[in-house]
């Protein structure tokens, strides 16, 4: 495995080049990308279809020299400066473990004070520069397609805590054992708790921007799957615990074609340290496991982009509002429920059936996808030609 992205290349190139990059990190950032580029594409085409039109604001130019806004930006220049500089003064602390250093008290003061300074400094000139006598309003237009860089940002500020949160509460003992690694790593992320929040916080969003939700929930659900997807390389790159039960089982003759990893795995220096000592191993993560697994964030991946590939090649012949994200919630309540067979989870039992929390969400929101359809196609279709 790969926790990082150093230790990718290192295997790869044999060179050793230390970067405060975390393989997982790194994918999520990618699956960000790629929703965004979706959601773009997704967007202009809902407004040439008049589903989203642009929004007017307004803004009030030439207003007087705001102390509190100047105080705002000489804290944020300060935090940004002492941590930059006191990161690359110690650069091997800081790629070593880089959210243990983001959260410490360590860094360069001075700098950090100088950057403060140049911060309101320049903030104040600009904004003396530009005062009015008498401040007046402008209105502004926002396309639906620029709204794409404020959701990506409300989307992955609101699962990062969502799938914190769930995967903390369902893992109580972790949370309790380390508190700082728990709240703070990018391993154990629940999905269902990132997409609950974001969904609640896209929703807010949507509203306050005048955005019909029903189309909005259509404009998201291709992006979803497909960064979900893309996310799920991260966890089988870094091997962060999200893969499944134990494999013990022969290859079946008729998957020779496969490598036998894509059957079942051991995670080699997976970032969470779990298994036996691998044997002359002197880096940080020097653990394989006992026994070889399956490696459930493989098939998650190919099963969300294959579905990806389905809703984007069905999103046209849909003629009413929602009903795309209706098929989307089945989808990734089918996958979910599935995958959940063959995965490490805690079980609860109801009434005498045994479920994780997984599963659970999983036929909620299966249910939920097949009422909303039926509610839906009851009405009349509200989508214009394409």
């Amino acid at each position: 495995m790969y926790p990082t992205i150093s230790d990718f290349i290192k295997d790869i190139f044999g060179i050793n080049l230390p970067l405060p990059i975390q393989s997982f990190g790194f994918f999520l950032a990618i699956a960000f990308l790629f929703a965004a580029f979706f959601l773009t594409k997704e967007f202009k085409r809902k407004e040439k279809q008049g589903l989203i039109n642009p929004i007017i604001k307004t803004k009030v130019k030439g207003k007087p020299v705001s102390f509190e806004g100047l105080g705002l930006n000489g804290l944020i220049a300060f935090i940004l400066g002492f941590k930059i500089f006191g990161a690359i003064l110690n650069y091997s602390e800081f790629s070593d473990n880089p959210q243990q250093y983001i959260i410490s008290t360590k860094g360069n003061l001075w700098i950090g004070i100088v950057f403060a300074f140049i911060a309101i400094a320049y903030q104040y000139t600009r904004r003396y520069k530009a005062r009015l006598k008498e401040p007046i309003i402008t209105e502004y237009k926002i396309r639906p397609h620029e709204h794409t860089s404020n959701i990506i940002l409300i989307g992955a500020i609101t699962g990062i805590i969502g799938s914190k949160l769930f995967h903390n509460l369902e893992n109580i003992d972790e949370l309790i054992a380390n508190p700082i690694d728990a709240l703070l790593s990018f391993s154990g992320l629940t999905f269902y708790g990132g997409l609950i929040l974001a969904t609640i916080a896209i929703i807010i969003y949507s509203i306050k921007n005048k955005i019909p939700v029903a189309v909005m929930a259509d404009v998201v659900a291709p992006a979803i799957i497909l960064a979900y997807g893309i996310g799920r390389i991260g966890c089988q790159f870094a091997g962060d615990g999200d893969w499944g039960i134990a494999n013990l089982t022969p290859k079946p003759g008729w998957l020779g074609f496969l490598p036998d990893w894509l059957w079942a795995y051991n995670y080699p220096h997976n970032i969470i340290n779990e298994g036996i000592p691998i044997d002359g191993c002197i880096s940080k993560h020097c653990f394989v496991l006992a026994n070889p697994v399956f490696p459930t964030p493989v098939y998650e991946t190919i099963m969300c982009i294959l579905l990806f590939g389905l809703i984007w090649l069905i999103r046209k012949k849909i003629k009413t509002n929602s009903v795309l994200f209706g098929f989307f919630l089945i989808f990734m309540g089918i996958e979910r429920f599935l995958i959940e067979k063959i995965r490490i989870n805690i079980h609860y039992n109801i009434l005498g059936y045994k479920f994780s929390q997984a599963e659970i969400i999983s036929i909620l929101l299966i249910l939920t996808g097949l009422v909303l359809i039926w509610m839906l196609k009851r009405k009349t279709p509200t989508y214009k030609k394409n």
